[in-house]
């Protein structure tokens, strides 16, 4: 055969293709254990600095395993705010089960202030306790769609079920150096001692441009992200989804009551 035949060229390329094919899908499988080691790592990291546990960035593989170990992890069904205690290793998959329609609430436009359509009935909700044993704080999921992207991250309020002790993003695709500041530790210090209710108990945390603190209302506001309105706006519009009837009110108010 012809080097420069066509049909020894198809051949050659048909035989490349096979096994760059091979190669890659070989790749993909023998990775994915270890991309999803790392990805479990850094979630458990940003829970870990959002309750002040370790700080952003630090800890050893070995650190970050024994800091989250002393976690406790609870399903807690959001219609009526009861929960049940789960392992730390559990398969239950909150993100899942928001796509699952046997397993979530499709909400109106209304009740959709978060822009994430459907909302799962269960949520899945770390506890880390004190020495003796009373709640600490609690590591609520949260998550809604900002300029690009839905974010997903976790909410971490004292076990007064108001008083914030942090905020973390896990995943999202916001403009670098605008919405993406939301994973500026600068910006996420601002979180830590703001209160989400009001004396009435409607949630009222959110961002806001120049935020006075000389106002009653600052104790609510966090500084929005400068030149990012729509990101500010959805992290504002998820934080109270969450923290509002059809997010974790019944179930702070249970904490706060003593119940768990």
């Amino acid at each position: 055969m012809a080097n420069e035949s066509p049909k020894k060229t198809l051949i050659v390329a048909t035989v490349l293709s096979v096994v760059c094919s091979i190669a890659l899908a070989a790749a993909v499988t023998l990775l994915k254990p270890v991309q999803e080691t790392n990805r479990a790592l850094d979630k458990q990291r940003k829970i870990l600095a959002a309750a002040g546990v370790l700080a952003e960035g630090k800890g050893s593989p070995a650190e970050v395993g024994a800091a989250f170990a002393k976690f406790e992890r609870y399903l807690v069904t959001l219609d009526d705010g009861s929960f049940r205690k789960v392992d730390l290793a559990d398969s239950y998959d909150m993100r899942k089960a928001a796509r699952d329609p046997a397993r979530s609430l499709a909400l109106t436009p209304g009740q959709d202030i978060a822009k994430i359509r459907h909302r799962a009935n269960v949520a899945d909700v770390y506890v880390l306790r004190d020495d003796d044993g009373k709640v600490k704080e609690l590591v609520l999921p949260v998550s809604g769609y900002g300029l690009w992207s839905t974010l997903h991250g976790y909410l971490v309020v004292k076990n007064d079920g108001n008083t914030i002790v942090g905020i973390t993003f896990t995943e999202h695709a916001e403009t670098p150096g605008l919405g993406g500041e939301v994973d500026n530790p600068k910006w996420k210090a601002l979180w830590p001692g703001k209160t989400v209710y009001d004396a009435t108990g409607v949630s009222r945390i959110g961002l806001a441009k120049n935020v006075d603190a000389s106002k009653p209302d600052a104790v609510h506001q966090v500084d929005a992200l400068s030149g990012a309105t729509l990101t500010s706006n959805g992290v504002t519009n998820l934080v109270r989804f969450w923290t509002g009837d059809l997010g974790y009110r019944k179930f702070l108010a249970t904490v706060r009551a003593g119940g768990l």
